[in-house]
């Protein structure tokens, strides 16, 4: 490489529950550098979500949380062009790939889906990834079906 790697920002933890991983989150969701308006629809999605799983002992962000780990994948497939042929290689990803690809997933899907505003689409979508359902869920299913086709071609890791 000729340059130097850039340096990981740091990243403060939210106001309401000292997490960094919110902020992460409120980030991807942000649209324009709207931080507050992205903050708004996140913690009125976790309130949505605290009144439909009363039940449920667990509070909200930990509802969250564990979402966010039910739609996590855990490989990929990466395309790798050997002698003419394109394949798809199944790689390990990242911690922090995975946590990345997990929110995005999330976002991308709460926002595909139908419903009034953003923030009862973005905790319907919490709900249903908690209960290892919805499209986010799905998403991760199929890239775990990918790399378990290929699985032959593991051996291209580069």
């Amino acid at each position: 490489m000729r340059k130097a790697k850039p340096k990981k920002r740091v990243i403060l933890p939210d106001p309401v529950y000292g997490d960094v991983k919110v902020t992460k989150f409120v980030n991807h969701l942000m649209y324009d550098g709207k931080k507050s308006i992205a903050y708004s629809i996140f913690y009125n999605s976790l309130s949505i979500v605290e009144n439909k799983m009363k039940d449920d002992e667990k509070s909200s962000i930990e509802i969250w949380k564990k979402a966010l780990e039910n739609i996590t994948p855990q490989v990929e497939v990466k395309s790798r062009r050997i002698g003419g042929a394109t394949f798809q290689v199944p790689t390990e990803i990242r911690a922090d790939r995975k946590e990345a690809i997990s929110m995005k997933n999330m976002i991308s899907f709460a926002r595909k889906r139908s419903g009034k505003n953003m923030a009862e689409k973005l905790a319907s979508e919490i709900i249903d990834a908690f209960n290892e359902q919805g499209g986010a869920f799905k998403r991760k299913e199929d890239m775990h079906r990918m790399a378990e086709a290929n699985r032959a071609f593991a051996h291209f890791r580069f």
